[in-house]
């Protein structure tokens, strides 16, 4: 007989993930600098002549860990308001975080929190405008289209913008005065998101070096140490009489009533699912008849290649096969829409995805 998880065990284990999540961001700072300390000792068993030909190559390692100190410091504010997120929670966490233990995290979760300061770029600097604009415009102008402020109340249209990330989509929709909730499952955007919608009230008033992490590609030697500053827009400039929320958790898990929303908007989305249909039939479930879904994104499914999980990864055009089946018609659609994600628009390597742009309609 399997055992049956109780309430207090669930408590337990989403406490331990929530000071797991915080752990790695609080390694963040010795984390990073072991890897200039490793630079660092390896300039040192040069010989001299080849040092020499180098001579500022320590004096960039210490800018480079005063970027990463700097860092840390807007990590420290992330940390501080994270215990306050979720209503009627304790997960023990006083001081940012100071009394946890530290345990060395692993590469994994790092990574995230790398990933993490780079969200900042594309959602919430003038640095990431011209990424945000591939990906968010046509999804922005589709439901000012299909919404028009002359036929309709914009506030009593609900839109639902799954895996928001660090909320910058969900916030323009509200922004138009649309009623809108971002959802998210991620821990490391959910604090991330919390901080800069609630805390950063004036434009470009706090300074970040994401691109400190990059040691191969840089063209110039002060690319590592760029800063970018954000938010590039007052955070606090939606209408008050505009719903806008965001909603922690799993998307399959948090939304299951029927006909609620009038809108799903997601934008490098639906390749975060284990199972890609369970998450199309849950967007026409939650639809009300006569609304639309539209999308944006790859198809890079997550977990595809992940040791100890589980994935389906279909092409798209299997993907488009599922969501008519399913019910929906597709009445709008443009392939190889070229689009970034958290790119460092001066590195030497740039990626760049051919993603499908589509706009399924539930019928009425």
């Amino acid at each position: 007989m399997a055992a049956v998880e109780s309430g207090d065990d669930e408590d337990k284990l989403e406490t331990e993930h929530f000071l797991r999540i915080v752990n790695a961001f609080r390694f963040y700072r010795s984390h990073s600098l072991m890897r200039v300390e490793s630079a660092d000792r390896y300039y040192k068993e040069l010989p001299d002549h080849h040092k020499a030909l180098i001579p500022d190559f320590r004096a960039k390692l210490d800018l480079i860990r005063t970027s990463i100190d700097h860092n840390y410091e807007i990590i420290k504010l992330i940390l501080q308001d994270a215990e306050y997120m979720f209503e009627n929670k304790n997960h023990g966490l006083e001081n940012g975080g100071e009394n946890i233990k530290q345990v060395p995290p692993t590469t994994f979760d790092m990574d995230k929190v790398i990933s993490t300061l780079k969200q900042f770029v594309r959602d919430w600097s003038e640095d990431g405008r011209m990424e945000r604009d591939a990906c968010y415009k046509p999804v922005t102008q589709e439901i000012t289209r299909r919404f028009p402020a002359s036929q309709w109340d914009p506030a009593t249209v609900y839109i639902l913008v799954p895996g928001a990330g660090l909320g910058r989509l969900a916030f323009e929709i509200a922004n138009l005065g649309y009623s809108c909730q971002g959802n998210e499952w991620s821990l490391f955007m959910l604090f991330a998101s919390n901080f800069v919608l609630n805390k950063c009230k004036h434009v470009n008033s706090f300074t970040m070096y994401p691109w400190v992490h990059q040691w191969s590609n840089n063209k110039l030697k002060a690319d590592q140490t760029r800063p970018i500053t954000f938010p590039d827009i007052e955070t606090t400039s939606i209408p008050p009489t505009v719903s806008f929320s965001m909603a922690a958790g799993d998307f399959l898990e948090v939304y299951t009533e029927p006909d609620s929303w009038d809108c799903v908007a997601s934008v490098f989305f639906i390749d975060t699912a284990h199972n890609i249909i369970a998450y199309i039939e849950t967007i026409y479930k939650i639809i009300k008849p006569g609304g639309c879904w539209i999308n944006l994104g790859p198809l890079l499914y997550h977990y595809a290649d992940m040791a100890n999980e589980s994935s389906i990864e279909l092409s798209y055009e299997e993907l488009k096969n599922v969501i008519t089946k399913i019910g929906f018609v597709i009445e709008k659609e443009e392939v190889d829409v070229k689009s970034t994600y958290t790119q460092n628009r001066l590195s030497m390597l740039q990626y760049e995805y051919q993603s499908v742009f589509f706009v399924a309609i539930k019928p009425s």
